[in-house]
């Protein structure tokens, strides 16, 4: 009986095209971080789980990966890249003046449900922005991850915006327990809005609670900001909002930005502008970050920040398919000739021609047609001549 040797589950082997798009896609990604300023900062795959414990804990301890290491610690798969970053940039960088403009490429390590077919290794490139905070810092980011998206080739896809402080002070004006609280996040964050309805039946005589059940249903142009204020009232968060839609609209980024004021996020770390990006072909958002002002300052060090990460393979994926390089040739050298035979492949067009590691002219020709090559090159003897197959 054959034996099969499988991956474990939320990993996969990745060949040939699958490469080469990720490969563009990072490639786009990084080259654009560069040109904006942006310097590169790798941190462990591995990281001691009390980090994030120290961090507030951002991510269900259940979606780490864990690992004992000889001493008895417990250690995690990276499930996360700005925390580690925000260590970083609170001891190895501390004596360096903010703002601090960083960039990663790096895979994120998380145990999702099983047999529900998520990937458990993501491979992502983002930005932080560390040491500013305020509206230019805001715009400057939002900006960056639609430039982020065009830059892959990606064309129909938009950012939506919402605002961390937007759930707490609706959040903050029911007499609701902690527990209830994340409840209701975890919720409005699925728009399951059936069970929405039935946890915040008990509260409905209070006076966000309407606020609170149309939250998961505020999304769409700049008219559901219209709605949650007359919702919620006066709110210095969506005046703020405005603002920055206004200016982003200005220079012209206004036709890839929609608004989602259910945006609530399952890591607690964020604190105000969240934003999320879509591509039309992805089942969920291919991009994802806002500004965490406190995470810095769990490490030691007070620094407002802001930052994004985007999921590499899942815009590779969103990319028209492109037609692999064909080969053209086969090229059989004798002795002496490696130099040249090389200089030969070389100069051609990246997987057009290969070197023939055979030792006879009828070994290359036999070669050269199971491949499908429609010629060989042959330099050998001093000379060169070309061979149809």
């Amino acid at each position: 009986m054959a034996y099969t040797i499988n991956t474990p589950e939320g990993t996969r082997d990745r060949l040939f095209a699958e490469c080469r798009e990720r490969r563009q896609v990072q490639s786009a990604l990084t080259g654009l971080f560069q040109r904006r300023g942006y310097a590169e900062v790798s941190t462990p795959e591995v990281e001691f789980y009390d980090l994030f414990l120290q961090s507030g804990n951002p991510l269900p301890q259940e979606r780490m990966l864990k690992i004992i290491d000889r001493s008895g610690k417990i250690m995690v798969m990276r499930p996360d890249c700005t925390t580690p970053i925000a260590r970083v940039a609170a001891t190895k960088l501390k004596a360096l003046p903010l703002p601090q403009r960083l960039y990663y490429d790096q895979t994120v390590f998380r145990s999702g449900q099983e047999h529900k077919g998520g990937s458990s290794e993501i491979a992502q490139c983002g930005v932080e922005l560390i040491g500013s905070a305020g509206r230019k810092a805001d715009l400057e980011m939002v900006a960056l991850a639609v430039d982020a998206l065009r830059s892959c080739g990606l064309e129909r896809f938009h950012i939506e915006l919402g605002h961390a402080g937007f759930f707490r002070d609706l959040a903050g004006r029911v007499d609701m327990p902690p527990q209830v609280i994340e409840r209701m996040r975890s919720l409005i964050e699925g728009k399951n809005f059936a069970a929405l309805n039935d946890l915040l039946e008990p509260y409905a005589g209070q006076g966000a609670c309407r606020a609170l059940r149309r939250l998961s249903r505020l999304f769409g142009g700049a008219e559901v900001l219209d709605e949650a204020e007359a919702l919620a009232g006066g709110s210095a968060v969506l005046v703020y909002l405005r603002q920055l839609y206004g200016e982003l609209c200005q220079a012209g980024y206004g036709d890839y930005l929609r608004f989602d004021l259910g945006l609530v996020h399952q890591i607690d770390y964020y604190t105000g502008v969240v934003f999320r990006g879509y591509v039309e072909g992805a089942g969920d958002a291919v991009l994802s970050g806002g500004r965490y002002d406190k995470l810095v300052e769990a490490f030691g060090r007070s620094a407002p920040a802001t930052g994004f990460a985007v999921d590499v393979d899942a815009v590779a994926d969103c990319l028209p398919a492109r037609e692999p390089a064909r080969l053209e040739g086969l090229i059989h050298f004798g002795p002496g000739a490696l130099a040249l035979a090389l200089a030969a492949v070389d100069s051609r067009a990246p997987g057009t021609w290969e070197l023939s590691p055979c030792d006879t002219l009828e070994e290359t020709l036999a070669l050269a047609r199971e491949k499908g090559a429609r010629e060989i090159l042959v330099l050998e003897d001093g000379t060169e001549r070309r061979v149809e197959v």
